[in-house]
């Protein structure tokens, strides 16, 4: 039988989302209405209001083609990160802006440093073009920076940081970060991907974009599909040095980034109100859940995300057994078997009521569970 492509995209496993509301309701026969979706670490609150009148006035010109160069969006994100609009570069969403780097840095063979139980994607990208990757194990299911200075070979071109880091909800301070940008050789890009960035507390909070014109090999990714509420339109950005950047928009796709995700990604930035109203919902959540992971005996690993990864029991069955149990009352979840983690599971932070319904679920699954 022909096979077609390279090998290494041949064993490439795809990536594996959330499940949809939709799939789990056909699948369980439920009503949708009823159905809490905590797996893909969405905003609860959805698109703010100031986007959805945004993209209102937007609609009128989705016969044209949207701005190739995204001007304005690239204007706003200047002035807010202090940085002239040719040191970004537009994502579908951050995830582009991962897969863009490896496509620029990376060529057949080469290595790509990452940590073990980091996000899936740097995997899936470094395959992508056929890298090798050097994965460093993670200490307390956290990236160990020191390790992986020191696991960069010299075919290395890519690095990549999660912070805080996805799945497992690790952070790494400001001084740990910049110690480890230090160590790097200059040759090697290093992504610091900052996804959930918005969602630290105050005094966890740096500008690490200010760290872009002291290292020209660092590569500041940020998104709008978590604290903004815009997952569902994908925009993403990069902000690096223009040697850097020149490279990435030359891989880039022309029209990423569609014109009613420019128009809200725009009125997203601004919303201080939707923002901080995020951060608290976040920070009581959190409460909520840990309060009750930690009435049920469940070891789980402390959070700067919007999401906690929770262990549900000793053996290699248990994340799915409890996350089954979980479907079928109409609670998703997100499994992390993938990641090496079958014992766990990660528990988007939502609603308030929508944390009591999962907890209430829980609790019936570990009971059925231990029955």
């Amino acid at each position: 039988m022909t096979q077609f492509g390279p090998d290494y995209v041949r064993a490439i496993a795809p990536y594996q989302a959330g499940k949809p509301i939709a799939e789990v309701a056909r699948e369980f026969g439920l009503d949708e209405a009823n159905i809490v979706k905590l797996a893909s670490n969405e905003n609860p609150f959805g698109v703010p209001e100031s986007s959805k009148t945004a993209m209102a006035q937007a609609a009128s010109e989705l016969g044209r083609y949207p701005d190739a160069n995204g001007f304005e969006l690239k204007a706003a994100l200047s002035s807010r990160y202090d940085v002239p609009a040719d040191w970004i570069t537009l994502g579908n969403g951050s995830n582009d802006i991962l897969e863009i780097a490896a496509h620029a840095f990376v060529q057949r063979g080469e290595s790509v440093v990452f940590s073990q139980y980091s996000f899936a994607v740097y995997a899936l990208a470094t395959q992508g073009v056929g890298g090798r990757a050097i994965v460093v194990p993670a200490v307390n299911y956290g990236h160990d920076l020191d390790a992986m200075a020191a696991a960069i070979a010299p075919d290395t071109r890519l690095v990549y940081v999660a912070n805080p880091n996805n799945p497992t909800g690790t952070f790494i301070d400001a001084a740990g970060i910049e110690a480890f940008l230090k160590k790097v050789p200059a040759s090697v890009i290093v992504v610091l991907d900052e996804a959930y960035n918005e969602y630290l507390a105050p005094e966890h909070q740096f500008e690490s974009s200010a760290w872009v014109r002291k290292y020209p090999n660092l590569v500041v990714s940020r998104t709008f599909s978590k604290a903004y509420g815009l997952a569902g339109l994908r925009v993403g950005f990069a902000i690096a040095q223009p040697a850097v950047t020149d490279l990435m928009n030359r891989i880039r796709q022309p029209f990423n980034v569609n014109s009613l995700a420019q128009a809200a990604a725009i009125a997203a930035l601004n919303d201080k109100a939707f923002l901080e109203k995020g951060a608290r919902n976040n920070a009581e959540g959190y409460k909520q859940l840990t309060a009750a992971f930690e009435e049920l005996g469940l070891e789980y690993v402390p959070s700067f995300g919007n999401f906690v990864l929770v262990r549900m029991g000793g053996d290699d069955g248990a994340g799915a057994r409890v996350n089954l149990a979980l479907l079928k009352q109409g609670v998703i979840v997100r499994p992390v078997a993938a990641y090496g983690l079958p014992q766990w599971l990660r528990i988007s932070i939502g609603l308030p009521e929508e944390n009591a319904t999962f907890i209430a679920a829980l609790k019936r699954a570990l009971a059925q569970a231990a029955a």
